[in-house]
């Protein structure tokens, strides 16, 4: 990777505790010193909506640098069936009027979306299945969830380290082929695998966040097995903090999902290599812009390295913080919407003057070195 010239202001980025009173225009010049004077930086944190994710993303370019999402662990779990296989996917809407069968996997899905139980109309027939009653099963729901969803529901326990093993024997059991399992359990199984089967329309409700990668391979091939006699799809509630609007922005920029890099001036993707914190950790990476305009969420590594902080909270780490507007409360903005499953424009819901993550990695970029821009 190409080395850059060292800056004296480099030389005095002992981070402090907290991030030291500043103001914008000065705190964008920082940021920028420290990024283009840094062997390797790091755009980590991207909860930002899609403006902000091309933002931060033509800054790694610029800078040669790195872009990873605070979910990214989620997002290359959901990422991952698709790029073995392939996967059946449905919107919530879809979902709503066609689905006589709702499979729930997994625990939190509730906390999650807490309009699930609404928007998906879970305790009335499916408006284009007249006559026909809805089935609703969950495995490894908590009660929480259950109680949640306000209708009657096909509970069964299971932990989260079990969901991949149990998921794998219902799909063996609804193609016929035989299992190990005392026969209190074969019974249970065989009856979802039935009642699966038996669906005209189902959808399989789930979250990256709530199972193992195991699982949810296991759910994509249950989905694309049923398919062979019957329809069944798919419905992934998506990354906190705009994760799957931030992969469709990866796309659009770089040809990538998070955890690219520009090392070489060219985008390469590698799950491992440009994890944002294992480069930190490892001290590959020696420069950090954390953004999460959703939150307040902190880095997750620990080894201290020159930090500029860019959240809608107070969190304070690193050398400096700049608070930023949340998008879609202080600003208008266009991000993946859970309700739909699409990118949707939302007006702020109490607009203020708060800037945007985009103005301010815009305002970054323009003290960037002649030759980083």
């Amino acid at each position: 990777m190409p080395r850059k010239a060292k800056s004296s202001a480099r030389k005095s980025a002992a981070a402090p505790k907290a991030a030291a009173p500043i103001d914008i225009d000065a705190a964008c010049k920082l940021a920028a010193t420290l990024l283009s004077a840094a062997r390797l930086p790091v755009i980590a944190g991207m909860g930002a909506d899609v403006a902000g994710a091309r933002a931060a993303i033509r800054l790694a370019r610029a800078t040669h640098g790195v872009y990873d999402h605070l979910a990214s662990a989620e997002i290359m779990a959901e990422l991952e069936p698709l790029r073995r296989a392939r996967r059946f996917a449905t919107t919530p809407d879809e979902a709503r009027v066609r689905a006589d069968c709702l499979l729930f996997v997994g625990a939190g899905l509730v906390q999650r979306w807490p309009e699930i139980g609404a928007r998906l109309a879970v305790g009335a027939p499916p408006a284009l299945q007249r006559g026909r009653a809805r089935k609703i099963v969950w495995l490894g729901g908590d009660r929480a969830d259950v109680k949640g969803l306000g209708a009657e529901v096909d509970a069964l326990a299971a932990a989260r380290r079990d969901m991949g093993p149990l998921i794998g024997m219902i799909r063996a059991r609804a193609m016929g082929r035989p299992i190990k399992a005392e026969k209190s359990a074969l019974r249970r199984i065989d009856s979802l695998a039935e009642t699966f089967k038996a669906a005209h329309f189902g959808v399989a409700i789930s979250s990256a966040a709530a199972l193992d990668p195991l699982a949810l391979e296991q759910l994509a091939g249950l989905v694309e097995d049923l398919n062979a006699t019957t329809r069944f799809s798919s419905l992934l509630l998506g990354p906190r903090a705009n994760g799957a609007g931030v992969t469709q922005a990866g796309a659009w920029v770089a040809g990538f999902p998070p955890r690219t890099g520009f090392c070489s001036g060219e985008a390469e993707h590698d799950p491992w290599r440009f994890d944002a914190r294992r480069l930190i950790e490892s001290g590959e990476a020696d420069a950090a812009l954390w953004i999460d305009a959703y939150g307040d969420e902190p880095p997750p590594w620990t080894r201290k390295v020159p930090l500029v902080t860019l959240t809608c909270g107070d969190f304070g780490g690193g050398l400096v913080h700049v608070r930023a507007g949340r998008p879609g409360v202080d600003h208008d903005c266009v991000e993946m919407a859970i309700e739909t499953g699409v990118l949707t424009p939302r007006a702020a819901s109490a607009p203020s003057a708060a800037p945007r993550v985009d103005a301010i990695i815009e305002r970054i970029m323009a003290h960037l070195p002649g030759s980083c821009a």
